[in-house]
């Protein structure tokens, strides 16, 4: 990779924040919260499968107790993503009973709204909050957690998420807790199209979402991926997560390739970098040998970002200014 590659402007909309805690540091929260942080001797995560991973990343993610934990966590990735090119992210947060409950979740909020703050100063990178629940969750949790972000709609948060064991929990029980979420000024930017097919990508979209992360299962059914394309629906696409989690098979071509020839707009993201080890740099260049070059990941991000008008329209001034006329032809409307 070279510096330029590293350095060239990107936009990440997919990346959980439990999921971008680097060892070091994860095992440095773990030990002042009493746990045992289960991180193999050589860094090295291994699973089977998809549900593996989630049982994986939910042992990950109890490392995290305290508003502190997360306000340490969500500085250390603004500052490495910034390091690889990020000017803007949308990370993921997951509303966990074992935070305390509702008022334990806000005060997570809280936190990690003041870390994005302090971020953009520290970093020059902008963020917008994505809070979300999860398929399998208590209902009614879900619905409160719902309400208490939307009391950040305008003070950090930008959207509201849908993620979990996506074909093993259904998704209409959430309907209730996307609607609150929605009412309250957080637009809809679920998990669909990575377990389960492209059924999951129909149900979420005619539930109002303006965004879908992973969605690249869609790629098995070509009326929807004609209508994606003509929708301009954005897919955030996580290209090795998809390799690792058995949605892309490495002895055919990527679901992404088939999905950007058709016209279908492919953010780029991580999904988990700790967990893979891998870099936002690097999955940039891994789209791009994909057939998503970096202006077009960009656009595709800028299209699918909920952020502030004045937050997009300098998005929109970096994008012209790395990548001319390349990204202005990104970014047209479909």
């Amino acid at each position: 990779m070279t510096p330029a590659q590293r350095s060239s402007p990107k936009i990440e909309l997919h990346v959980h924040l439990e999921g971008a805690v680097r060892p070091g540091l994860l095992a440095e929260i773990a030990r002042g919260n009493g746990v045992a942080p289960p991180v193999p001797p050589d860094g090295s995560y291994a699973f089977a499968d998809l549900y593996d991973f989630i049982a994986i990343w939910n042992a990950l993610t109890d490392c995290l107790r305290t508003p502190e934990d997360y306000r340490r966590s969500l500085l250390a990735y603004a500052a490495e993503a910034a390091g690889h090119g990020a000017v803007y992210l949308e990370p993921v947060l997951d509303a966990e009973e074992r935070l305390g409950g509702p008022s334990g979740w806000a005060d997570v909020l809280a936190a990690c709204a003041d870390a994005a703050a302090e971020a953009r100063d520290r970093f020059g990178v902008a963020i917008g909050l994505t809070p979300q629940v999860f398929r399998g969750q208590d209902v009614a949790f879900a619905e409160e957690a719902a309400r208490v972000a939307t009391r950040f709609a305008g003070r950090g948060a930008v959207g509201f998420g849908l993620a979990g064991a996506e074909g093993r929990f259904p998704t209409v029980p959430y309907a209730r807790a996307v609607r609150i979420a929605a009412d309250g000024g957080l637009p809809f930017v679920p998990h669909a199209g990575e377990a389960a097919g492209p059924a999951a990508v129909r149900e979420v979209l005619a539930m109002g979402a303006v965004r879908v992360r992973h969605g690249v299962r869609a790629v098995d059914d070509p009326d929807l991926v004609a209508e994606l394309a003509d929708r301009g629906t954005v897919l955030d696409v996580t290209p090795t997560s998809n390799l690792r989690l058995g949605v892309a098979a490495p002895d055919r071509p990527h679901p992404v390739t088939r999905l950007a020839a058709a016209g279908v707009r492919c953010s780029v993201s991580t999904d988990d970098p700790a967990i893979f080890d891998i870099t936002l740099a690097g999955e940039y260049a891994v789209a791009a040998r994909l057939g998503v070059e970096p202006a077009a990941a960009y656009g595709a991000g800028l299209a699918g970002a909920l952020c502030d008008a004045s937050t997009r329209r300098w998005l929109a001034d970096v994008g012209a200014r790395a990548y001319g006329e390349v990204f202005a032809e990104s970014i047209l409307d479909k």
